[in-house]
Parts: C-alpha cells; structure tokens; sequence
C-alpha cells in the first residue's frame, strides 16, 4: 500500500487585542437610571456615538429577565452593549452579551482621529508644543498633559494626571481618569465642549464660558466638577 502524505496543518494565527468602552453602572430604581441616560444623551447626543458599552452590575441585584429588559433598554437608546460586569455568569442567558472580567480603567476617544499623537511608555509627562486641532486625540494615562498652545474644537486630551492648556480649552479635557481624584484642568480661557475629571463630567451646557474669559481650574469637589478662576 503506498504512503499517503499528509499535509501539515497551518497553525492558527491568534493575536491579542484591546478595545476600550463606556462602562455604565445602572443603579436603581433603573427606571430613574434610564432617565438619567436620557438627560445626557439630549445633552451630548453624539458623544456616545460608535462607542461599545459595558454594563457594570456590581451595584444591583437583578434577575436574569430584568438583566435582558436592562441591555434591551440601552440598547433602544442607540447603545450598543459590548458585555457585562459584576453578575454571576449564570445569570446571562446564551442571547445576552457575555460576562467580562479584568477590565482596566482608561479613556475612549472621539469619533476616528485624522491624527493620533501616541505618548511614550513610562513618562511622567507629555508636552505638545502645538496646538491640538480638531479631530486629534491625545490619550496619555500614566501622567499630566501640557499644551502650548488651544485645543480646538472637536479635539480630545486624556489624561491620567492634570492637563494644562496654555491656551483657549474648547474641546474636550478628561483628566485623572485611572482614578486620580486630585488631578485638575488648567487653561487660559476656557471654551470646553466637555470637561471631566475621574469619570466626573460637565458638558457644554453646563459651563457657561462667559464667566471664564481668564485663567481658569478645573478641580473635583466630592462628585461635582467646579470650575473657578485661578488666581
């Protein structure tokens, strides 16, 4: 009998690769919760846009049929539920979104940025001697962010420290956002579209920029972010 060859197989090509989404942490009553979306979906309808969601549980005691009406409910409101957090895996039925475990804490950014600046691993700090233009998105997580210059709008600064814009702010800041409850905002006169420090935010609507014209901080006080002159 003659020998057959046999082809050896290819192996899988296998990579790992990180996303990052909004975690929402639903607290109840979930119907006031849902509410509370609703407000800040008016307020900044595009700022969730093409984002994945998270839903962190940790904080509710939810059955398996209130869970499915809690990810259809999100989902209605043009959020798409990328997994879940904090519940008992047998409480997922099969045509839920699946249990994740091990997420860390980071930023997401804007709509697809025309130009990334990428900061270097292990600095404290990241300087950007130009003005950050619309549509760029500047995330550095392990320290503070310097700008000489404005951040346009439409353009995005991350930080895990405080950020300081020797300029007008009118994009978007978040600062201290791996839980740096101390971290603040600094500019020259500020314009923001949307300002946050540790996940603590204050959109557009609520600052009113006129009482701003000069140096300004940006700091947390408990869970609310205030704004004041710096002198």
């Amino acid at each position: 009998m003659d020998a057959v060859a046999r082809t050896k197989p290819k192996p899988i090509r296998l990579r790992g690769r990180s996303y990052v989404a909004f975690v929402f942490f639903p607290v109840v009553p979930i119907i006031e919760w849902l509410e509370e979306i609703d407000v800040t979906l008016r307020q900044s309808p595009g700022f969730f846009a093409g984002k994945p969601v998270v839903l962190d549980l940790s904080a509710v005691d939810l059955s398996e049929n209130a869970i499915t009406q809690l990810v259809s409910s999100v989902e209605q409101r043009g959020l798409r539920v990328l997994g879940i957090e904090g519940v008992d895996a047998a409480r997922l039925s099969p045509s839920l979104p699946p249990l994740l475990i091990g997420g860390r804490s980071c930023a997401v950014s804007q709509e697809q940025p025309k130009k990334k600046i990428e900061a270097k691993p292990k600095a404290a700090s990241l300087l950007l001697d130009s003005q950050v233009r619309s549509g760029q998105s500047v995330v550095f997580p392990d320290g503070d962010i310097t700008v000489v210059g404005s951040v346009s709008s439409g353009a995005e600064i991350v930080a895990g420290g405080s950020i300081h814009v020797y300029g007008t702010l009118r994009g978007r800041a978040m600062a201290g956002i791996n839980g740096n409850l101390g971290a603040r905002i600094y500019c020259q006169k500020i314009e923001a579209e949307l300002l946050a420090i540790d996940g603590y935010y204050r959109t557009a609507e609520e600052i009113d920029a006129a009482a701003y014209s000069g140096p300004t901080q940006v700091w947390l006080d408990g869970d609310v972010v205030q704004i004041t002159p710096l002198n």
